[in-house]
């Protein structure tokens, strides 16, 4: 199975993935994020806790990716602002307990391509285009992995986190770095 786009004479295989369900490999995936801080620098972080699953269709629109983000599993190098930030002034975890992307679309040509989907944080979904670049295939053990970066940016406001104007920037940038384990080879 391969994704494929056609441009009016060429047909380019990009993805040479069989279909089916790739689980996540959590030991070799990141959810990183930045923002800026007093609109001077930046802090970066991740997020310590996730899960993602890609389903490879027949084609582009039965292939899909979804993902669940712990948010109380923040992690910026600093446990008393990572206490903070998963207070109720805050991200307010009790509440909202988890970040969920589903992807609605996805579409490219060369090694341009994009998905787009539904980002939920507590009640609120907004939709998301996140930048793809597929790093390839490789085997460890009798495991073939398939690799992923993904990158976006969203506004906090939109999602209902609007604490600390002009303390903490306005736009999040998003860093996914993923790898995926064959359908039927995870367990192996």
């Amino acid at each position: 199975m391969s994704f494929e786009t056609t441009d009016a004479t060429v047909a380019t295989t990009l993805l040479p993935l069989p279909a089916g369900r790739w689980a996540i490999d959590p030991f070799h995936s990141a959810v990183n994020f930045t923002i800026r801080h007093l609109g001077i620098s930046k802090v970066r972080g991740r997020f310590a806790e996730f899960d993602a699953e890609l389903v490879v269709g027949e084609t582009l629109e039965t292939s899909s990716v979804t993902s669940t983000i712990q948010l109380a599993s923040i992690d910026t190098g600093n446990a008393d602002r990572d206490a903070h930030v998963r207070a109720s002034d805050l991200l307010d975890v009790e509440r909202r307990p988890t970040m969920t992307f589903r992807s609605t679309r996805l579409e490219g040509a060369g090694e341009d391509w994009t998905m787009a989907g539904e980002l939920t944080i507590g009640e609120v979904t907004r939709p998301v285009t996140l930048a793809v670049e597929f790093g390839g295939l490789g085997e460890f053990g009798e495991v073939r992995h398939a690799g992923f970066e993904a990158t976006g940016e969203i506004r906090r406001s939109e999602y209902g986190l609007s604490f600390a104007p002009g303390m903490l920037g306005e736009v999040v940038k998003i860093q996914l770095d993923m790898q995926f384990l064959e359908p039927g080879k995870a367990d192996a």
